[in-house]
């Protein structure tokens, strides 16, 4: 009973702080990408009109949750390469790629595709779908690509302790 009892948590705080929020903004962009999206899409929702005010109000809000997430995950790197004798500087550099990944959603791709698929008119008849807007979704898919790797990778590195 005495060996359980003297179990320690080997692990720096910033480093489980690191851990949990890589393992809760991976989860949720795969839940937002694969689950809610594609149910959105195959239940006819993104032909009508207000499909693009609720898509701004989904994206608007994970977008702010991923901003803070990834400034979470680069103030974990920052400190723990202050307090650690072997952290790696390329935890830096994944963490600065995952919030410019972040801001780039939300301050860039997010507005322009909302922009684009708007309905001004009410009169009209809806349009097809612009090839910029194409463009957008499949610069926001490598985007969603790199972020899952190089937040995988920085996981896997924080897990193992490869800091």
């Amino acid at each position: 009973m005495t060996a359980i009892s003297n179990l320690e948590f080997k692990r720096p705080i910033w480093q489980t702080a690191i851990i949990l929020t890589l393992g809760f903004w991976l989860s949720a962009s795969l839940v937002l990408d694969w689950v809610i999206m594609p149910s959105l899409y195959l239940s006819g929702m993104m032909s009508q009109a207000g499909f693009t005010t609720a898509g701004y109000t989904i994206f608007w809000n994970f977008n702010r949750m991923e901003l803070l997430s990834a400034a979470v995950v680069l103030t974990g790197a920052l400190a723990l390469s202050k307090i650690r004798y072997h952290w790696r500087i390329g935890s830096i550099v994944l963490s600065v790629l995952l919030l410019t990944i972040a801001m780039l959603d939300t301050y860039f791709l997010t507005p322009q595709m909302c922009a684009i698929g708007v309905q001004l008119n009410l009169f009209e008849a809806a349009a097809a779908i612009p090839s910029t807007m194409n463009l957008l979704h499949g610069s926001y898919w490598v985007l969603e690509i790199l972020k899952l790797v190089v937040g995988g990778t920085l996981l896997t590195w924080c897990w193992r302790e490869q800091f």
